[in-house]
């Protein structure tokens, strides 16, 4: 008798996406349904919308058991939607997520879940050898994507070539254990997740990956930069021993945040006040 795979939770953040979640939800739900003998649930976190993102999930929810929906009225960014999508940790053994575009197709990320033996986290890459790209970014998203890498691995060194793509499979234990330490809402919550899996003693396999550049992208290239550059300042200041030293100048940090329209971050814990 075979093992049955592990329960299986996939987090899908999403923001303004009614003219493209619909096929990307029942790919997946059919894809799993088919091909995964565990239990599979889809919970899309809708952070902010003001489109019918949430009556498109409705509807295909309807003729799946698997997929619901979380909605935050207010943009609280794709950081901070997986900060609230992950504390539904408990519910299942593993927990994905993947970007709502569909760049990541379902059997690519059940390729990272059938690895979850050999790791705590499984991640995608784009950017490894044997990866398939069947759509490329622009140039200009090419170069500014290399260039945000080279600033991360120079802050935080983790050695991982692909630490944006949005295909990620994590244990349990392991989401639980780091879930304290995400404080980044934007974009960058990527490396805030890694670097805290990291500090945390958490293992985590890069793996080649299949993935289609989308039309209709959300980032905006020069302010979304911007934003994730100072995220990840932050970040590492959050790590240093000076960042006590440096909380009157969390107000200047919000007007930041908001000059960029940008989702603030969540609310320091107090250990981080005081």
């Amino acid at each position: 008798m075979s093992t049955p795979e592990p329960s299986l939770l996939l987090l899908i953040p999403a923001y303004n996406e009614e003219e493209r979640i619909e096929p990307v939800l029942r790919d997946y739900a059919e894809y799993f349904r088919a091909h995964y003998t565990g239990k599979f649930q889809l919970v899309v976190v809708l952070n902010g919308c003001r489109d019918n993102t949430l009556g498109v999930v409705q509807k295909v929810a309807r003729e799946y058991a698997s997929i619901s929906a979380i909605e935050f009225p207010e943009p609280i960014g794709k950081g901070g939607a997986l900060i609230e999508g992950l504390k539904l940790a408990p519910l299942a053994d593993l927990i994905a997520y993947v970007d709502a575009d569909g760049a990541t197709p379902p059997g690519a990320l059940h390729a990272l879940v059938k690895l979850h033996e050999r790791a705590d986290c499984v991640i995608g890459s784009r950017w490894m050898k044997g990866a398939v790209l069947h759509q490329s970014q622009s140039h200009r998203r090419q170069f500014a994507s290399r260039c945000f890498h080279l600033i991360v691995q120079a802050l935080f060194w983790m050695n991982i070539h692909d630490t944006q793509c949005g295909a990620k499979v994590m244990r349990r234990a392991a989401v639980q254990k780091v879930h304290g330490a995400l404080r980044i809402a934007d974009m960058a919550f990527d490396i805030n997740l890694l670097y805290a899996l990291k500090r945390a003693g958490c293992s985590i396999l890069e793996v080649p990956t299949e993935w289609t550049d989308k039309a209709g992208s959300k980032v905006v290239l020069g302010r979304t930069s911007l934003t994730m550059l100072l995220s990840v300042i932050r970040l590492r200041l959050i790590y240093s021993p000076f960042y006590r030293l440096l909380w009157p100048l969390r107000p200047l940090e919000v007007w930041l945040y908001r000059k960029l329209r940008a989702p603030l971050p969540p609310p320091e814990p107090a250990h981080l006040r005081d």
